[in-house]
């Protein structure tokens, strides 16, 4: 294991609602620098649970994060935040864009937190927003994106202060087929060219096209590999796509 990549080791998270509900349950994990790993699931799995311990929004109940060989479980509040404003790149399923910002405000908010001036921090933000598409989106507000368009915007957010961590919760669902093609694509180049760690939590079956490595979380429990429901629909989706 790299001491700069991402170790997850014997994660323990369990919820109460009326039962127990052991949504991670001893999960052991890496992530390399370099690297794109899938994670897959069902719904209730753990998957969000799981990204969420990494990224240090909640702690697990039991086990240790390491990220650049540092313990991420034992970080103080401040350092916890500047974990998650430098080292981390966040794409969650509700985007949450400030309603009142343009995109390129929206997409420099990370850089604005950590002292950037407006004018450096919108100079930064339009290269990851051009290379989302959105580079004639610019001061759009979010009641003028798609549902898609926004969540290319959060992309570009979690991109644009270039982490060494990027944590991706569902990072397709809102975009159709082409478009997914391209932002799991652009993660997978960002992983390889620029060695982030890059974590995908997700249900899109094109992901495991372009990861290095593929692993299931059911019922709280790790195993290598794709859901059994979703190899069929990739191998006809390369017999379609054969001459």
């Amino acid at each position: 294991m790299s001491a700069e990549g991402l170790e997850l080791h014997d994660i323990v998270k369990h919820f109460r609602a009326g039962e127990v509900v052991r949504a991670v349950d001893g999960v052991s994990l890496r992530v390399e620098p370099g690297e794109l790993l899938a994670l897959y699931g069902p719904s209730g799995s753990g998957k969000t649970t799981l990204l969420s311990i990494a990224g240090a929004f909640i702690a697990p109940d039991a086990g240790t994060v390491r990220f650049a060989g540092r313990e991420v479980t034992g970080l103080t509040e401040k350092e916890r935040a500047l974990y998650q404003r430098r080292d981390v790149g966040l794409v969650q399923q509700r985007f949450h864009l400030n309603a009142g910002s343009t995109a390129i405000d929206n997409a420099a908010v990370k850089l604005l937190a950590d002292r950037v001036s407006l004018e450096d921090a919108r100079r930064r933000a339009i290269p990851w927003l051009e290379r989302v598409g959105l580079g004639e989106r610019l001061s759009y507000t979010p009641d003028r994106l798609s549902g898609g368009e926004g969540q290319r915007v959060a992309l570009a957010r979690a991109l644009v202060n270039e982490p060494r961590l990027v944590l991706a919760d569902e990072p397709t669902a809102h975009l159709d087929r082409r478009r997914s093609r391209e932002m799991l694509a652009l993660l997978a180049q960002i992983a390889h060219e620029r060695s982030v760690a890059v974590m995908v939590v997700t249900h899109d079956p094109e992901a495991a096209a372009v990861a290095d490595r593929t692993h299931t979380l059911t019922d709280g429990k790790l195993c290598s590999g794709v859901p059994g429901d979703l190899v069929a629909p990739r191998a006809s989706a390369a017999l379609e796509a054969q001459p």
